[in-house]
């Protein structure tokens, strides 16, 4: 599969491109002008760099994702498992959880996915 490591600056350009796509080549530059300060020829090259690493493709002049901002992220969570917490997820759950009390709402939710998981229901 394709290389989705990307830095922070790139990361918020996807985040864009996934908020606004489909969007044109031309509409995308006003956007980073507008929200990254970028000039046309930044957009352009770190667009460029993303559809090299296969997270977008610019056909037409239009820019769509090829992944989607959910897969992205979820590969990037269990990245950070994989290597942080030798792919343990109760080791990254106890050191989250360490740092930050969860509410009862998100302690309903994690059950809720971790019941849905132990009938088969999961997605």
């Amino acid at each position: 599969m394709a290389d989705f490591e990307i830095g922070a600056v790139q990361e918020r350009f996807a985040d864009i491109v996934w908020a606004n796509e489909p969007v044109g080549s031309g509409e995308l530059v006003k956007i980073c002008e507008r929200e990254l300060n970028w000039k046309k020829p930044t957009t352009y090259t770190v667009l460029r760099k993303m559809c090299e690493k296969g997270l977008f493709k610019n056909e037409n002049g239009v820019v769509s994702s090829l992944v989607s901002k959910e897969e992205f992220y979820s590969r990037k969570s269990l990245d950070i498992v994989s290597e942080s917490y030798d792919g343990s997820l109760p080791a990254f759950i106890a050191a989250f959880i360490s740092r930050r009390e969860l509410t009862k709402a998100e302690a309903d939710e994690i059950q809720r996915m971790i019941d849905a998981f132990r009938s088969g229901e999961r997605k």
